[in-house]
């Protein structure tokens, strides 16, 4: 399948390297040597230098990789999640995000570069252009607390389903 490139999205294809240049910002990849890519009119096709299985799963990853960073520079991607919990609190404060999550010292997180996080109440948005690093970061925001599974206390992505256990089930006789 070809990547559909949308007005006002330029796409520069060197030897080893692809740069792609949208409203959002600009993105750089390098070109795996196994595929070729050629750019037809306002569409890019990828092609498997030869039928081996290596260069056919390789094509698919650099089909995508493009896709995404199209996406990326044209729209963005972002990512909600949820802090749960009696007494939970996250804070902004310029680029460090600061969270009371029940621990004896308040957790803190420092924003990449490249990346915007906006706090509404209990909601947290990871925004940014590339698809990897925005998941990556709300990635590490949520390993700071986990959401446990008796409660469901902890940071969520917002459309998570935590499977609830049953507490204790009392004395056994």
């Amino acid at each position: 399948m070809p990547v559909k490139i949308p007005s006002g999205v330029t796409v520069n294809i060197d030897n080893d390297t692809i740069t792609v240049n949208g409203s959002k910002g600009t993105l750089t990849q390098f070109v795996m040597p196994e595929v070729s890519i050629k750019q037809q009119d306002d569409e890019l096709v990828f092609k498997a230098v030869d039928d081996e299985q290596v260069s056919r799963s390789k094509h698919g990853l650099m089909r995508s990789l493009v896709q995404n960073m199209v996406t990326g520079v044209s729209q963005g991607f972002e990512k909600k999640l949820e802090v749960n919990g009696i007494g939970y609190r996250v804070n902004l404060a310029g680029r460090d995000l600061r969270m009371s999550l029940g621990l004896s010292h308040e957790a803190v997180y420092r924003i990449p570069e490249g990346i915007d996080v906006k706090v509404e109440q209990n909601i947290i948005t990871v925004s940014g252009i590339s698809r990897q690093q925005v998941g990556q970061v709300a990635s590490e925001i949520r390993s700071l607390k986990k959401p446990e599974p008796y409660k469901g206390k902890g940071i969520k992505y917002v459309d998570e389903r935590i499977i609830r256990k049953s507490g204790k089930s009392g004395k056994e006789k």
